[in-house]
């Protein structure tokens, strides 16, 4: 797979589902202490992270989007046996109740 700078929440929804069926790791990254409700979610700690299978997928979001597009560079060089990509429009745009169904992926 082709891993883009962004993925919107239908995108991020969709490729996780079918990247953990393939054994892929698809982890939501909180940069900023302030949990999605409803969305399973990390806190950012570099030391775990890096413990994290290779390959696996970070999904950062801050309250926009637009800090951790911005920070995606320094991500990428901090983890670099991990794919690293924005949440687009971050915990502002994220709806807590859109779901995507297992076909839809």
């Amino acid at each position: 797979m082709d891993y883009p700078s962004e993925w919107t929440q239908k995108e991020f929804l969709q490729n996780k589902i079918k990247l953990e069926k393939e054994g892929v790791k698809v982890l939501l990254i909180d940069t900023i202490l302030s949990p999605i409700e409803k969305a399973d979610t990390r806190v950012y700690n570099p030391f775990e992270l890096n413990s994290e299978a290779e390959g696996s997928v970070f999904v950062f979001y801050c309250d926009t989007g637009k800090a951790t597009l911005d920070r995606l560079k320094e991500y990428q060089t901090r983890f670099p046996k991990h794919h690293c990509i924005s949440l687009k429009g971050g915990r502002g745009y994220w709806r807590k109740n859109m779901m995507v169904l297992d076909n839809d992926a």
